[in-house]
C-alpha cells in the first residue's frame, strides 16, 4: 500500500511540475519601450496599438513563439502600469 502512495505522490508531483505556468518575465520600462518599439511619450493608445501590431504577427497559433508573444505582453503591462 505504501509503494502505491509513494507513486501516486510522484506522478502529482511530475503533473504539477509538468503543468506549471513559468514565471513572468522581468523587464524595466526602458526595455519595455525598445520591445514594442514605442517613445517615451506614447500614450495607452499607442502601446496597444503597438502590442496588438507585434503579438498578431508572433503569436504561437501563427507559427509564433510563445517565449516572444509572452515578453511583449509583459512589455505591454509594464508600460500599462506607470
Amino acid at each position: 500500500m505504501a509503494k502505491v502512495l509513494v507513486l501516486i505522490a510522484l506522478i502529482a508531483f511530475g503533473w504539477y511540475y509538468l503543468r506549471r505556468k513559468p514565471a513572468p518575465a522581468r523587464i524595466d520600462e526602458a526595455e519595455a519601450r525598445a520591445i514594442l518599439g514605442v517613445s517615451a511619450s506614447a500614450d495607452a493608445d499607442a502601446i496597444r496599438a503597438a502590442h496588438r501590431r507585434l503579438v498578431s504577427a508572433v503569436h504561437p497559433d501563427r507559427g509564433g513563439s510563445a517565449d516572444l508573444a509572452r515578453r511583449i505582453n509583459a512589455a505591454r503591462d509594464v508600460l500599462l502600469k506607470r
